[in-house]
């Protein structure tokens, strides 16, 4: 669920009850991050993932106040060799809107010779950067010679993704791929704002 506009924490714990996964544990620790500023906007993401024999289920909220962009996550995991009961694990970190470097938005459409304005995306993945991981992939470099054996270094790239999150119709709900629209476009608008 996302939400822009005039919205209060109960909407935010309704939100996190309906994606149904630990509620009361999502709740508090959202809560707890975001304090007592108002919600500009929120998205909730319930993800679903398979790990060899195991199904595992990750939740994630977003949530945008008028000074910081909030983010938790909280996976369940098994029983294993150090922990004999299954259990969860939560995080929650609070980016200040001015350390948000990059809000990249990625839509995926059907059809797009017949494309009409307005028509969602059947798709979305949404990325977002503040700094905090940074990724550097590298590979031999080399020239065109097939002969040549000099050293040439290294080429690659940097990127900064410190946050991925891929919203389908197909898995998600046509309402969640607009809802994430909704969410990306505050969280810009907020960028815009904050750099004004």
């Amino acid at each position: 669920m996302a939400k822009t506009g005039t919205t209060t924490t109960q909407d935010l714990r309704s939100a996190i009850e309906r994606s149904g996964y630990y509620p009361a544990l999502v709740s508090e620790a959202v809560e707890s991050a975001v304090g007592p500023e108002p919600i500009v906007s929120y998205l909730v993401h319930q993800e679903t993932t398979f790990d060899s024999n195991e199904v595992r289920r990750h939740v994630t909220v977003l949530v945008l106040t008028p000074s910081r962009f909030v983010v938790s996550h909280t996976d369940e995991q098994n029983a294993d060799g150090s922990n004999p009961v299954p259990y969860a694990t939560t995080s929650t970190e609070c980016v200040r809107i001015d350390r948000i470097n990059s809000v990249v938005l990625s839509r995926m459409v059907a059809n797009p010779e017949t494309y009409t304005p307005g028509t969602p995306p059947r798709e979305v993945v949404l990325t977002i950067g503040w700094g905090a991981v940074q990724r550097i992939d590298l590979e031999p470099a080399g020239c065109s010679d097939p002969n040549c054996e000099a050293d040439h270094g290294y080429t690659g790239s940097a990127t900064a993704d410190d946050l991925s999150l891929r919203v389908s119709e197909a898995g998600d709900g046509p309402e969640t791929v607009a809802q994430s629209l909704v969410f990306a476009r505050a969280l810009s608008e907020a960028t815009i704002a904050d750099r004004g």
